[in-house]
């Protein structure tokens, strides 16, 4: 009997283990020098034979050899690639595990109007997904919330820490509202009839989330007595301290949603999605709107559409001046969000100069977050979140990374995925052999 609770045990032990992230990695102290690599800055600037500094988790120098003294350990990057860590906007990784397992399912709340629902105190910093990003160099991410229609807050998240107090390097950065459709798809399994026709609720869903707004105001400017913390949660937008980040994709609802920002005195507003953002380029740029567009991966919406429209969006609107970002929300998106530089890479294929698709998902994103003071892109004084690449990073044959640092910190780029492709790769070869 003995035996068979030490067994019991040691199992468990062992599944504990198996199931567990890697250990986050241990403050940086020592200074570190990256020398020889093409240092690709993420503003458009690009480094030859390049030597960069960090120390204490800050980026000390940059330059070109010669202009620079390397300092500390060296690590020579000589034919490499060196690149600022990928910033993954409207995530939801942490939030859910297993879509199919409801206890690991974080990322809805019930309700409607839900601006006092925080992304960041459900983070599971564990994640077996969170670890799967690394590899790809995706280093990173803003965590949002899902369903209702103000959905909640989300927060900025490094990817390697022991819990979500050690993660956060944004706190409730942004409100999330998702602008209700002009047109409706006729539901078959609820009897209607199939097919696309206007929503005839449409401007009810308008004046609900107007009356809200109007009323979070008219609550905050009064007495207080009764807590509400829908409007409590609200007093952070009115003063400018939290953008607002608006989920919409047509026309007609994005000149809706330029309305709206007027109408409520909206200092920053972000469109996510924005399918057809595009159509009306100039009002975006006037209105000092940004656009995370559509994942690039993605099929035409409409049958009279470009069959390539998603490739060259992000392209369509930075050549009209709108400031623009990537994001891979969609069908399967915790896993897709690995892919994320590689839905840069085919924005180039589509026209995109690559160092201006890099900067869609690095210096843009950090911009477009509030967060380019210390991220987005490889500058003196800001966090060493970086990494080491054998080629171009955008590109899947190239995306293979010899080292990466999260705020000077050297991450293990070990996942399920990796010990995976490494017991497989050692069978197949030694069956060749």
């Amino acid at each position: 009997m003995r035996i068979t609770y030490i067994f019991i045990f040691v199992f468990i032990c062992s599944l504990g283990t198996g199931l567990a992230q890697q250990t986050p990695a241990p403050k940086q102290n020592n200074t570190i020098s990256i020398v020889g690599a093409t240092a690709h800055i993420g503003n458009g600037q690009v480094i030859e034979n390049s030597i960069l500094t960090f120390e204490e988790g800050k980026i000390t120098a940059i330059g070109a050899s010669g202009d620079v003294d390397p300092s500390g350990e060296i690590i020579n990057a000589e034919g490499k690639h060196l690149y600022p860590g990928f910033i993954a906007a409207n995530a939801t990784l942490g939030l859910v595990e297993i879509s199919a397992v409801r206890a690991t399912d974080d990322e809805d709340e019930i309700g409607t109007m839900l601006p006092h629902i925080r992304s960041l105190i459900a983070y599971n910093a564990e994640s077996k997904l969170i670890e799967s990003m690394r590899p790809n160099g995706v280093l990173m991410g803003q965590i949002v919330p899902r369903g209702g229609r103000i959905s909640g807050t989300s927060s900025i998240m490094q990817f390697d820490a022991w819990n979500w107090e050690d993660a956060v390097v944004k706190e409730d950065d942004a409100l999330h509202i998702n602008w209700p459709g002009s047109f409706s798809r006729g539901r078959w399994w609820a009897g209607e009839d199939p097919g696309i026709k206007p929503n005839e609720e449409y401007q009810q869903h308008l004046r609900g989330l107007t009356e809200f707004f109007n009323s979070s105001r008219a609550y905050l400017g009064g007495d207080r007595k009764i807590k509400n913390l829908p409007y409590l949660a609200m007093e952070s937008v009115f003063d400018g301290d939290k953008k607002v980040f608006v989920h919409v994709d047509g026309e007609r609802e994005i000149q809706d949603v330029i309305q709206f920002k007027k109408d409520q005195n909206l200092d920053e507003l972000v469109i996510v999605g924005g399918y057809e953002a595009h159509k009306i380029s100039d009002q975006l740029k006037e209105n000092n709107i940004s656009v995370l567009v559509t994942r690039a991966h993605s099929t035409p919406d409409n049958e009279d559409d470009d069959y390539d429209l998603p490739y060259k969006l992000a392209k369509l609107l930075h050549n009209e001046g709108v400031l623009v970002g990537l994001q891979s929300s969609g069908s399967m998106e915790r896993m897709n969000t690995r892919n994320l530089p590689f839905y840069a890479g085919t924005t180039v294929a589509y026209g995109m100069d690559k160092e201006e698709a890099l900067s869609l998902i690095t210096s843009n994103v950090a911009k477009i977050l509030g967060i380019d003071e210390f991220a987005g892109s490889l500058e003196e004084g800001k966090d060493a979140t970086l990494f080491i690449s054998e080629g171009d990073a955008l590109d899947m044959r190239g995306n293979i990374l010899d080292k990466a640092f999260i705020q000077g910190r050297e991450l293990s780029l070990k996942s399920h995925q990796t010990e995976l492709y490494e017991r497989y790769k050692e069978k197949y070869e030694s069956q060749s052999e």
